[in-house]
């Protein structure tokens, strides 16, 4: 279904943790093509290795030609429905490539474009421009690039997928004549020919990459000039296709406005955001050892993790915290939840967590809560009427359900399933009458 491809050139300190993350992606149907581009170091011998270790490695191995040159090598040899790229010293994050498939074969899209990490020394930031899960039109993509032209979202390949029959449709390439941009032209040629682009508001990729500018690359000032013009006419060429004579003249100054930003040197890499966080506390953590072990409370946290993980993405994507997520889940789940303190016990948090995450909730404008009190007991629980403005949150609450569930049943054969449900449904009974004649 995909193939992934990452140029490779003396990379020996990054590559091993590159490829990892793509052989450890939840979404398996994939190839990974590693074209080495004349690598001096141990470069090509890592790759080989990991190629001679799994079947879906596809290793090429040529002449320094530059990474323009590398990635039309590895197009030509590509085979999937969809193109994904990295580059050898990033990686991604496990559900990269499901969550991009997901996306394009639900949405019929054309390309899909998703957030991604930025990365310094320990530290990184959440970065993207569109804030919500988005389906749009060409014209519609094409307003929200023209606000921020120069920015790495539009600009690279690394956190997009593509749609190889395009591609091969119109021949699209990458220009091998300039060192700038690159991905960017390539880019507009490609948006030239789809029809439809969906926005994912999650991270997928982790940025690391470091570069100067082209002067400091060893491009003189006549060269960068030029580079830069030819980019630019790219730039403007796709906004006389996008929008007629009328149209584009209205926004003549707008498509313009590349000329400004692309004139500093610092687009280059992108600004760290705000919210900066430490490497590795960006996603929920997990305790592998104690996840590991038997017993009911490792039970309990395993699946409470795994659970957490796809809840998380759930959470990234609108804005909310995996615990306002729970909580939304849960209210959807069991209206009749009853008080506060109810919630507090089923989620397992203080009363005052559920205070507060209800405000957050109730302020975004996705529930409304109220007090009603018990006729028959003095006790107040909560009603809770889930708004209009949830209906999307409360979709990808329930694709996290589904994730979740398809892991637990994995190699699962329908037999198999359908006994284990009656089996749990036989103990969740006898769990029940324990615990409710306790109550009486």
């Amino acid at each position: 279904m995909v193939s992934i491809i990452v140029p490779v050139y003396n990379a020996e300190e990054y590559i091993s943790r590159c490829v990892d993350s793509i052989l450890n992606q939840e979404y398996k149907d994939f190839e990974l093509i590693l074209v080495d581009d004349g690598s001096t170091d141990c470069s090509g011998q890592l790759i080989d290795d990991y190629a001679k270790a799994d079947n879906r490695i596809v290793v090429i191995h040529k002449e320094n030609g530059g990474v323009s040159h590398t990635r039309n090598l590895a197009i030509e040899h590509a085979r999937g429905t969809y193109l994904q790229f990295l580059d050898s010293d990033d990686w991604i994050t496990p559900d990269a490539t499901k969550l991009l498939v997901r996306a394009a074969e639900e949405n019929q899209c054309d390309l899909v474009i998703a957030d991604f990490y930025r990365v310094v020394g320990n530290r990184l930031s959440h970065k993207g421009d569109i804030d919500e899960d988005k389906m749009m039109t060409k014209e519609e993509f094409a307003e929200h690039m023209m606000e921020n032209p120069a920015d790495f979202y539009y600009g690279v390949l690394w956190n997009k997928l593509y749609r190889r029959d395009l591609i091969e449709t119109y021949h699209l390439r990458m220009d091998t004549r300039i060192s700038w941009c690159e991905d960017f032209m390539f880019n507009l040629e490609y948006l030239l020919h789809t029809e439809s682009v969906y926005a994912l508001h999650a991270p997928i990729y982790y940025y690391l990459k470091r570069k100067g500018s082209l002067v400091s690359q060893g491009f003189g000032v006549s060269q960068t000039i030029k580079m830069k013009l030819t980019v630019f006419e790219y730039y403007d060429n796709f906004y006389r296709h996008v929008y007629d004579e009328k149209d584009y003249e209205k926004k003549r100054l707008s498509v313009y406005r590349f000329l400004i930003d692309a004139a500093n040197d610092n687009n280059v890499l992108p600004p760290i955001m705000p919210h900066v966080k430490k490497l590795g506390n960006e996603r929920i953590n997990v305790n592998i050892d104690a996840a590991s072990k038997d017993g009911i409370f490792m039970d309990l946290y395993r699946n409470r993790k795994l659970f957490e993980r796809y809840l998380e993405i759930a959470a990234i994507k609108n804005d909310l915290t995996v615990r306002e997520a729970a909580l939304l889940f849960i209210a959807s789940q069991f209206p009749e939840a009853g008080s506060k303190k109810d919630f507090a016990e089923i989620m397992g948090v203080p009363q005052g967590t559920i205070t507060i995450a209800l405000q957050k909730l109730s302020l975004k404008g996705l529930l409304k809560v109220s007090d009603v009190k018990n006729e028959k007991t003095t006790d107040k629980t909560l009603k809770i009427i889930l708004l209009p403005e949830a209906e999307g949150i409360l979709n990808d609450l329930e694709q996290a359900k589904r994730d979740y569930e398809d892991v637990c049943y994995q190699g699962f054969h329908e037999e198999e399933r359908i006994l284990y449900e009656q089996l749990t449904k036989k103990r969740k009974e006898n769990i029940l009458n324990i615990l409710s004649s306790a109550q009486q």
